[in-house]
């Protein structure tokens, strides 16, 4: 039966509270406790630190949490129990970050933070291949997509209209809370699931034998390295080479966060109102038909900015760039859906998919050096190197899609 609009909107509400508190901990909160809690001139090497352990935990967290859902399965459900603890424990920790009286605390209360988050989403992000039916999982990825992209938005909104720093943290944890219990409410699991018999290190090392999943993970892996290299240096980009922020002769920013700023709100729009159509065509005309579309389309828009660094283009572009980027994170989230093939170890494998969207960040991050480099030999020359490279990535990663096999 194809699911309704209310069952979906339970199983992908939460997606929106996971995004809306990390929009806010990453671009707004945590930046600005640190250099509440410490001396300025050393408030970059603690967020730095802070930024490091928390890419550690997420690349490890979600695979372990994941493993622990399928092996210990509860008698209300395989998957759920793990959600209404972790966002507990969310909640908790966002609010020990607000109050937290020096950096010691903060820290800890960060580390509770990529726990819990990894202890809910981990089993969480397992409910679409457990619950959808293959025909309509398209269409729930796609309500998952919008609702990532609407919580964006809503973050950036937020963090922009409310000054009240503990404010924005108790509201994180409310819409965490709600979220939660929206779905524990709405979405009913199989109970009786049986146990996983497997251990850790042969549930780690099962899905990497398939070359499927293989693909469908390395897919995911370029698609995002593309979309860190430019996220990572755009503000930068935008600070030293395209300088003047002007739209229709008029100037709409003064300083190159605001402009950057602007540039991602159009981005997220363009891929909430991409993701649930996206999602519906695939379920019609299969996944890779979409995804060739929407990886083609975010390769070729990067050539532009290489070639014409003006403000008012960019700000056209990115909303065809957040179309485009709206549409792969939904049917991709799909695809990897279909390609899984042990419903016994759906949490596993889907935790350990999820680091295909951490490790290109790390590594986006790796690649300053050599952008710094190429700037001192050629004004913007390391931004137009990185802006190809991240060209490059959407396209392989884009085009890898047709080497899986039991997905069309």
């Amino acid at each position: 039966m194809r699911p309704s609009r209310r069952w979906l909107f339970g199983l992908s509400v939460y997606w929106f509270a996971a995004s809306f508190k990390w929009t806010l901990v990453l671009f707004v909160l945590l930046p600005a406790r640190v250099a509440e809690l410490v001396d300025p001139a050393e408030k970059a090497g603690r967020i730095g630190l802070l930024f490091a352990v928390g890419a550690v935990m997420a690349t490890l967290g979600p695979p372990l949490m994941g493993y622990l859902s399928d092996r210990f399965p509860t008698r209300f459900g395989r998957r759920l129990p793990y959600l209404g603890a972790g966002s507990a424990l969310t909640a908790v920790a966002l609010i020990w970050m607000a109050f937290a009286p020096n950096y010691v605390g903060l820290f800890l209360a960060y580390l509770l933070l990529q726990i819990a988050d990894d202890l809910a989403t981990g089993p969480y992000s397992a409910l679409i291949p457990d619950l959808v039916p293959r025909a309509y999982r398209g269409l729930a990825s796609g309500w998952m997509a919008a609702f990532q992209a609407a919580a964006q938005i809503a973050g950036g909104l937020a963090g922009f209209l409310l000054s009240n720093l503990p404010l924005l943290f108790i509201l994180a944890a409310v819409v965490n809370l709600f979220a939660a219990l929206w779905t524990l409410l709405e979405i009913r699991e199989p109970l009786g699931a049986r146990p996983r018999s497997e251990g850790l290190a042969e549930s780690l090392l099962a899905p990497w034998r398939d070359p499927d999943f293989r693909w469908v993970w390395g897919t995911r892996f370029l698609v995002m390295l593309g979309q860190y290299l430019v996220q990572t240096y755009l503000q930068y980009y935008l600070a030293d080479v395209v300088r003047v922020f002007a739209l229709f002769g008029r100037m709409v920013a003064r300083f190159a966060f605001q402009a950057a700023g602007l540039l991602v709100l159009l981005i997220s729009l363009g891929a909430a109102l991409s993701a649930l159509p996206a999602g519906r065509i695939s379920d019609r005309v299969g996944r890779k038909p979409v995804i060739l579309a929407a990886g083609g389309l975010l390769a070729l828009l990067l050539f532009p900015i290489l070639l014409v660094p003006r403000f008012d283009l960019l700000v056209g572009l990115a909303l065809f760039f957040g179309l485009a980027y709206g549409a792969y994170a939904a049917v991709d989230w799909a695809l990897v859906s279909d390609v899984l093939k042990n419903p016994e170890a759906h949490g596993t494998e889907m935790g350990l998919w999820q680091t295909s969207i951490v490790v290109p960040q790390v590594l986006a991050g790796l690649a300053g050096p050599g952008v710094d480099r190429l700037n001192q030999a050629g004004p913007g020359l390391g931004y137009r190197a990185v802006f190809l490279l991240a060209a490059l990535a959407f396209l392989l990663g884009t085009l890898l899609v047709t080497r899986i096999r039991r997905v069309r």
